[in-house]
């Protein structure tokens, strides 16, 4: 048994992490606003998508319909006009 505290994964947060989460505070948006969409782009761009979602014009998303509201908002925000709903019986 160990008399000290093995932590499993310890954060690694400098001081970089520190002034843009400060920055993003002091900036009024903190959900939707340019942080996010620059995230957004870079994001896609490192997986190599379109966009962050990876939905498209024409693509179709299925979900079920007894979820988190943003599952369905992401998809509206994607562009994409096939949303469909489905029943899953266990």
């Amino acid at each position: 048994m160990r008399n000290s505290f093995l932590s499993f994964s310890p954060p690694l947060i400098g001081q970089e992490e520190l002034d843009e989460v400060l920055d993003t505070l002091r900036s009024d948006w903190i959900t939707t606003g340019p942080k996010t969409k620059r995230f957004e782009q870079e994001f896609a761009q490192f997986i190599g998508v379109p966009t962050a979602m990876g939905i498209g014009p024409g693509d179709q998303v299925i979900t079920m319909p007894m979820t988190f509201c943003s599952t369905q908002y992401s998809n509206s925000q994607s562009e994409s006009e096939n949303l469909d709903f489905c029943k899953i019986t266990v």
